[in-house]
């Protein structure tokens, strides 16, 4: 609430809720985590929130993704999250995006893209390939300054230590 108002609706839904996905990013960094932050929201509700936990997992696939999208699917007993919407701080690697695919999620917004790795515009186009059975629509560049800042000082601070 600010002054008696929602602060959702200050801002666009988009951007409240990637603003929610960024906390998470930013808790991510104190675990000494790449800092990508995830939501599922499903009417209007976070159904769903993760961080990057590959190093204290020691699990290369516990994307912010891949763990929510695992959380929504027991939040609402199915794996069919068909009314949900990702939103995400940075664009999904292949196995995330293949994840969302099978998922039939119908809709993610992330924030920054990934020249490295991103599979929805960057490398590759995943989730608009029409030999697959399943599209997703998908609003890129959701706070994509705030996103991509977080991981460029994330990434210099791990340089100047001499860290990979």
């Amino acid at each position: 609430m600010i002054d008696g108002v929602p602060a959702m609706n200050l801002l666009d839904p988009d951007q409240f809720w990637m603003s929610r996905a960024l906390e998470l990013a930013n808790q991510a960094i104190s675990q000494d985590e790449v800092p990508v932050g995830a939501v599922v929201v499903k009417d209007d509700q976070v159904i769903a929130a993760a961080a990057n936990q590959r190093e204290s997992l020691r699990d290369p696939t516990a994307h912010a993704e891949m763990i929510a999208i695992t959380q929504a699917a027991a939040a609402i007993d199915d794996w069919r999250l068909e009314s949900c919407t990702l939103y995400v701080t940075l664009e999904p690697c292949l196995m995330c995006s293949g994840a969302i695919l099978q998922a039939r999620i119908p809709r993610i917004v992330y924030g920054a893209t990934d020249p490295k790795g991103g599979a929805v515009h960057s490398l590759y186009e995943v989730l608009h390939d029409t030999r697959l059975n399943h599209r997703c629509q998908v609003t890129a560049g959701v706070m994509s300054d705030a996103c991509g800042r977080i991981l460029t000082e994330f990434f210099s601070s791990k340089r100047a230590q001499g860290k990979k």
